[in-house]
């Protein structure tokens, strides 16, 4: 069965971006060579990439106008939005996911002959993931500032779900790479 693996920077007062959309300066904090080669081998990993709809918009402008190996996985890959609203933007490899999240995600997990699923960013897509007990792993790292303010990864509304040390390993930047799987995997 593949599973659902969700993948942020946060910053140490828990913040996943500043106080605006896409504020995510911190993240230049902790970008390096061991990062970068993380990313690749985590995209590597990778068989679909779910989005929320405001994550993958984001993600689409950037990517699309980006070259360079994490560039062109990013292109390549299966590309999932979930949507409420409209038509989102234009990106390769993509499908609109509609109505309950949960079935489509039992779907998903259920071909097993692929890879495992993916999410970035998504703070309310993940949130409902978490929520509905979808989430296998979450993959995390550190970012040494407090911004003080800022979207929260985490929201006030999760249920309490336990998850397990899987690998803890500090990145020469300063970033500190956190993976933990859920309990009951």
């Amino acid at each position: 069965m593949r599973r659902l693996i969700t993948w942020n920077l946060m910053t140490l007062d828990g913040f996943f971006e500043g106080t605006t959309p896409w504020s995510l300066d911190f993240h230049t904090l902790v970008w390096g060579e061991d990062l970068e080669a993380f990313s690749l081998r985590q995209l590597d990993e990778a068989g679909t990439l779910l989005f929320g709809r405001r994550t993958f918009d984001g993600m689409a402008r950037h990517w699309s106008a980006e070259t360079g190996a994490i560039a062109e996985r990013m292109n390549s890959i299966e590309k999932l939005v979930a949507t409420r609203l409209g038509t989102p933007e234009d990106w390769s490899n993509t499908r609109v996911l509609r109505g309950d999240i949960s079935d489509h995600i039992a779907a998903l997990k259920a071909d097993s002959d692929r890879k495992d699923i993916f999410v970035f960013g998504s703070a309310d897509l993940t949130a409902t993931l978490l929520r509905t007990g979808a989430v296998d792993e979450i993959r995390l790292c550190l970012v040494p500032v407090i911004l003080g303010s800022g979207t929260p990864l985490f929201r006030a509304d999760h249920t309490r779900t336990e998850f397990t040390p899987v690998e803890i390993r500090p990145f020469t930047s300063g970033g500190v790479l956190l993976r933990y799987a859920r309990k009951d995997t």
